[in-house]
């Protein structure tokens, strides 16, 4: 199973917003559609990614001014997945992806510098089971 390529399972249709959107509006978007991450792109060019965790986090803490832009706040560079990969290769980005102890929940997928699908971790679950 873990052969299987990112583009046999990625989502293509992926919910996305643009760097000069309100943090608000793209915390409302990230709840609304009940999702974890929402990459960033400019003309399909992947340029970021925010998070519901660190946005809403820092709404919380009051951390951001009204007015604060998707710019301002998203990580990049981003971590990556191509669809060529195999679910192996996927899983091992998620997890060497991030400094800390944690894991990748999310990955875009990107072709050529554009954004062509996501893949999470319970994508690959589901998969495997």
């Amino acid at each position: 199973m873990l052969n299987k390529k990112v583009k046999d399972i990625m989502t293509t249709d992926v919910i996305t917003t643009t760097s000069d959107t309100d943090v608000v509006y793209a915390f409302e978007k990230l709840m609304k559609h009940k999702i974890s991450s929402l990459p960033v792109v400019d003309d399909d060019n992947l340029i970021g990614i925010i998070t519901a965790t660190d946005v809403g986090h820092n709404l919380i803490l009051d951390k951001y001014e009204l007015g604060t832009s998707v710019d301002e706040i998203m990580i990049k560079p981003v971590v990556t997945v191509s669809p060529e990969d195999s679910l192996e290769d996927a899983v091992k980005i998620m997890k060497e992806g991030v400094s800390s102890s944690g894991i990748l929940n999310q990955l875009p997928v990107v072709e050529e510098g554009k954004l062509v699908g996501i893949i999470s971790d319970g994508d690959i679950i589901q998969e495997i089971l």
